[in-house]
């Protein structure tokens, strides 16, 4: 058997003797993607920080092999390689050699943290992907054993007769709310108290993290578990997270089940302030109604990595719709060939991704171009509140006083920011591009005899 080309992996360095591949350490093989909308379903693995990996399936069938036969590792290192790309052959329908294995497991299994090379070298530690507007910065706060607990405190609310009964009281509460009690008044009163104001945004945070315990719940009520809780920042805005990556072991329902629960325990945290508010009268409470239905309502927006974003993904069964933007706009704007990515499609998902993109993308635009035009009322206003907080601090405005007002600056920025955040990616990306265009595909590099 020839050399293996693990120069391809280091450089310039001599060939390294040869070592059967093994998967990574606590790399788990889970099966099939289930509902998913390629022509051929890819392969999922579990790997050791608990991400998920699709493979193609030949690629997985690698991978197979080599765990079924990593009692070998200690034999001759040809013939188990042999051996494993004659399992492969025979699964796959096709012949491959050993060199091939060992081709496929430095090129493409190890660089995704799946194996080891083929040289005993250990894969990378951690494998960083950076998709489209994703969040940032995540700081796990609470560890899985937390998340599972507190899950299972709260899973029973998916049972059929609970869920129905909750939907409904959500509906009666929301009719009530919004259509017999003067929201303009709640309003004015709240927005003159900067307690009331505290509050709210208070209650509007409890909301968020609610609406993750209701994403950790739905999994384990689905039979998966769930992983830590933290937050990030997602464009400039804190948000929290809940790691429910094996939610991808489920079936399309479990899965869109696993999506809408963060906005239905929106929907429960409304029936308790109208109860609350049914006790005590207090006004702000309906503010906070109001608030929390905005939530909601940017949750199940499609255009951005929200709830809505993910339901269309998952309905569809493509994980991730922002990397067929490209594909797509070449094919339909500039009349391209469709590319791999593309033609991987089953034909509705083809469809029903192109009309996403070409619905998605005009509607970035116009909140970009929407924010843009308020920029110079924002930094008007911004700065008029500036002045204001100053002349308050030097006639000793109380210290929460202060501390709303300051809220209320910050939140005027933080769009600013967030759109200057989103034009930075977008023109980083274009950039990119245009220098992968002019220099043309890169060679393979030739490995060594």
């Amino acid at each position: 058997m020839g050399t293996p080309a693990t120069s391809a992996v280091h450089g310039e360095e001599p060939p390294a003797a040869l070592i059967l591949p093994m998967l990574a350490e606590g790399t788990e093989l889970v099966g099939e993607f289930k509902n998913s909308g390629y022509r051929e379903p890819p392969q999922l693995v579990c790997l050791p920080n608990r991400q998920l990996a699709r493979l193609p399936p030949l690629l997985y069938l690698v991978v197979k092999a080599l765990h079924e036969h990593r009692h070998l590792a200690d034999a001759d290192v040809a013939q188990a390689l042999d051996q494993v790309a004659d399992a492969v052959s025979r699964e796959a329908g096709a012949r491959l050699t050993a060199e091939q294995v060992v081709y496929l497991v430095d090129r493409k299994l190890a660089p995704l943290g799946v194996t080891t090379y083929s040289d005993g070298t250990p894969p990378p530690s951690e494998v960083k992907a950076d998709p489209f507007l994703a969040l940032k910065f995540k700081v796990a706060v609470f560890p899985e054993s937390f998340t599972w607990f507190v899950a299972g405190m709260f899973s029973w609310l998916f049972r059929p007769v609970v869920l129905a009964l909750m939907v409904t009281a959500f509906l009666v509460s929301e009719t009530w709310v919004l259509t017999t009690r003067s929201m303009a008044d709640a309003l004015s009163l709240t927005i003159l108290n900067p307690v009331s104001i505290l509050l709210i945004l208070g209650l509007g945070i409890a909301s968020c993290a609610f609406h993750e315990v209701g994403h950790a719940a739905a999994c384990r009520y689905g039979g998966v578990r769930p992983g830590v809780m933290g937050c990030g920042i997602y464009l400039v805005w804190p948000a929290f997270y809940t790691d429910i990556t094996e939610s991808y072991r489920l079936g399309r329902g479990g899965r869109l089940r696993t999506d809408l629960a963060g906005v239905y325990f929106n929907a429960i945290f409304v029936v308790g302030l109208a109860l609350l508010y049914l006790q005590t009268g207090f006004e702000p409470l309906l503010v906070t109604v109001l608030y929390v239905n905005l939530q909601m309502i940017q949750q199940l927006l499609p255009t951005l990595r929200f709830d809505g974003y993910y339901i269309m993904s998952d309905l569809i069964g493509i994980p991730d719709l922002f990397k067929y933007i490209g594909p797509i706009l070449r094919r339909t704007l500039l009349r391209r060939k469709a590319d791999a990515r593309l033609k991987d499609l089953k034909r509705w998902p083809q469809v029903f991704v192109t009309c996403w993109v070409l619905t998605v993308i005009p509607l970035l635009v116009f909140q970009i171009g929407l924010i843009i035009s308020q920029v110079p009322t924002l930094v008007a206003k911004d700065w008029s509140m500036i002045r204001q907080l100053a002349r308050d601090a030097a006639n000793g405005a109380g210290l929460l006083d202060l501390f709303a007002s300051g809220l209320q600056i910050i939140l005027l920025v933080l769009p600013l920011a967030g759109v200057a955040l989103i034009l930075f990616s977008v023109g980083r990306g274009l950039v990119r591009w245009a220098v992968r265009y002019v220099n043309g595909p890169a060679p393979d590099p030739v490995p060594h005899a």
